[in-house]
C-alpha cells in the first residue's frame, strides 16, 4: 500500500504569517522593511501640547506662586483610572486670577496647563473666552447648545477667559450659572480670569455665581500693571 505524504498544515496564527509572506513576495515587499519596529519612539504629551494653544501662548510658563500651588495641589489630586495606566486629572480646586487688561493672567493661565502636563499627569482640557462662549451658545437653527453647555461643563479642566467681558443680560448670567454651578458641584478644576475687581463680580454675575465662586476658587489680584504696554514701551 503506497503510503501519500501531506505538507504539515500551518494553523492560526502560522497560516496568517504565511499567507502575509506570500503577499509581501508577490508585490516586491521586504517583509524585514515592513516590519513594526518593537521599541516605537515613546509619545511625549507634553510635545503635543502646542496644537492646543494659541500660537501667543504656546511657550507660556507659569510664575506666579499661587498659580504654582494650583499646579501641585491640582497635580496632587490626579487619579489613576486603571492598573498601569497615567494618573488623570479628575477633580481639584479652582483658581480666579482677577486683574487689569493686559496683567498677565491668560499668560499664566496656559502655562498652568504647561506645567501640570510637565508634572507628569495626564489632562483633557480645553479653552474659551467668556465671550466666545456666549457666541457659541446663542440659540440657532442647527446648532445644539445644550449639548455644547453640557460638553464645556464636564470636561475635567476648563480656562474660562475674560469672565465679566461679555455684556451683563439674564440670559448671560443664567448661562454663567449653569456653567459655574456644575464645574463646582463636581469639583471640576476651572482657571478663570477676569478684569473685574473681585469686590465687583457680584455686581456683574449675580450672587449665585459670586457665591460659588468664592467657595470654589483660590482668588488672587494681580498687579495693576498692563505688562503689554509696559513691553511695547520698552
Amino acid at each position: 500500500m503506497r503510503t501519500r505524504h501531506r505538507e504539515p498544515q500551518l494553523l492560526g496564527n502560522e497560516a496568517t504569517l504565511e499567507r502575509m509572506a506570500r503577499i509581501l513576495a508577490a508585490r516586491n515587499i521586504d517583509p524585514a522593511a515592513a516590519a513594526i519596529p518593537d521599541d516605537p519612539e515613546p509619545f511625549c504629551p507634553l510635545d503635543a501640547l502646542p496644537a492646543g494653544m494659541p500660537q501667543r501662548y504656546r511657550a507660556a510658563v507659569a510664575d506666579h506662586p499661587t498659580v504654582l500651588d494650583w499646579v501641585r495641589e491640582v497635580s496632587e489630586a490626579a487619579v489613576t483610572p486603571s492598573k498601569g495606566a497615567r494618573r488623570q486629572v479628575a477633580t481639584g480646586p479652582s483658581l480666579l486670577m482677577a486683574g487689569v487688561v493686559g496683567a498677565g493672567k491668560t499668560y499664566q493661565a496656559y502655562g498652568a496647563v504647561r506645567a501640570l502636563v510637565q508634572s507628569g499627569v495626564g489632562v483633557r482640557w480645553r479653552a474659551t473666552t467668556a465671550a466666545d462662549l456666549y457666541a457659541d451658545l446663542r440659540p440657532r437653527p442647527g446648532v445644539d447648545s445644550e449639548r455644547e453647555l453640557a460638553a464645556v461643563s464636564r470636561c475635567p479642566l476648563l480656562i474660562l477667559d475674560d469672565l465679566g467681558a461679555a455684556k451683563a443680560s439674564e440670559w448671560v448670567e443664567e448661562v454663567t450659572y449653569r456653567l459655574i454651578n456644575r464645574r463646582y458641584n463636581y469639583e471640576l478644576p476651572t482657571l478663570i480670569t477676569t478684569n473685574l475687581a473681585i469686590r465687583d463680580l457680584r455686581s456683574y454675575l449675580g450672587d449665585r455665581v459670586a457665591s460659588r465662586l468664592a467657595q470654589m476658587t483660590t482668588r488672587v489680584e494681580f498687579e495693576s500693571v498692563d505688562l503689554r504696554r509696559h513691553s511695547a514701551a520698552a
